[in-house]
């Protein structure tokens, strides 16, 4: 079981070769897609009614693709759920440095250690397994170190075999324990990772809602979780698919439709802000106020048109001498004259 919205890498990481299944808990915008009791309950019948074995729920803290840091509260929910199912927690944490407002980022550990009396009473121990990575908080994806948290000596066990296919290199190991050794620098560089990221993420928040869209409050992550519902033609994802498209090839902007993260709800999007400099989010967001200007005076009634006269006409201005089909990668007039 996986809340919704999840990575969509875990489709491709879960169940191309091992053949599971994720049974999606369904979250909604109501409530900023936080996990409740009632999700997971009515996850669980879905899946019993479908004859499938749970194994566990696996959460990402914080969230990709929503860019919030799971609530204690809602961990303690989780944890007494799988505790009374009798199934297994995986949290993926590797986020859990990005976190830079708060409420801040809580591991399920500390909710664990919070509680060791009834953890143990339920042998939660060997049942909650956390994962963790390099690749965000230090922003070193082409290292391929991660790490695995777990009191279950079988899942340990198989860990361990498994790592034998990625080992990492002696190069590698010796570089990150000089780095990590450095007490200082890593509180200092982690520090100064998240003033940025902050501010990077208000520079895109504050864009936004000058240009007329939302954003689900976050305080974690290198994106933000983005409605642009009201920009689209029908309220399906086929109406989600086809902004989608316009964004990316006629704006120029790479960004990623909910739906290929499972999201319910079409109309959201995932937006990463954390690699590009102030001056090209400037720019993005002056092409998609450009874009979101043109949309509007298209989606005017005919009758307002036809009220304002040829004088008063909406010809979007703004729209017109803005120049935001710009080619912002290489290859891009390829694959638009592809189309």
């Amino acid at each position: 079981m996986a809340n919704l919205a999840y990575a969509c890498r875990f489709d491709r990481d879960l169940k191309w070769r091992t053949g599971a299944e994720i049974v999606p808990v369904h979250c909604t915008s109501a409530n900023g897609f936080r996990v409740t009791r009632s999700a997971l309950d009515d996850a669980y019948r879905r899946a019993q009614k479908r004859r499938l074995r749970i194994k566990g729920v696996l959460i990402t803290n914080p969230s990709n693709p929503l860019g919030t840091a799971v609530p204690r509260a809602d961990l303690e929910m989780i944890v007494d759920f799988v505790a009374a199912k009798g199934i297994h927690l995986v949290s993926d944490e590797i986020y859990s440095g990005t976190a830079f407002s708060e409420p801040g980022f809580v591991s399920v550990l500390e909710v664990l250690a919070a509680r060791a009396p009834l953890a143990a009473d339920y042998a939660l121990d060997d049942r909650v397994h956390v994962v963790y990575s390099l690749s965000k908080d230090l922003g070193l994806p082409g290292f391929r170190v991660g790490a695995i948290y777990s009191s279950n000596a079988a899942v340990v066990s198989a860990a361990t075999k498994m790592s034998s296919f990625g080992l990492v290199s002696s190069q590698t190991q010796y570089l990150l324990a000089a780095l990590l050794g450095d007490k200082d620098f890593t509180r200092r560089y982690l520090a100064e990772n998240k003033r940025r990221i902050k501010e990077r993420h208000d520079q895109l928040v504050d864009g936004l809602k000058e240009i007329g869209i939302a954003c689900l409050e976050s305080n974690a992550g290198l994106f933000c979780w983005v409605n642009m519902s009201h920009l689209m033609h029908a309220r399906s994802f086929e109406g989600e698919m086809t902004l989608w498209k316009k964004v990316v090839f006629d704006v120029g902007l790479n960004i990623s439709p909910g739906s290929s993260c499972h999201c319910s709800e079409p109309g959201w999007f995932r937006v990463c802000f954390a690699n590009m400099s102030a001056k090209t989010l400037d720019v993005a967001m002056q092409r998609l106020g450009g874009f979101v200007q043109t949309s509007s005076c298209k989606a005017a009634p005919a009758a307002l048109r036809r009220a304002a006269g040829p004088a008063r006409s909406m010809s979007c201005p703004l729209a017109m001498n803005m120049k935001w089909a710009l080619r912002l990668t290489p290859g891009f007039a390829d694959r638009k004259a592809e189309r």
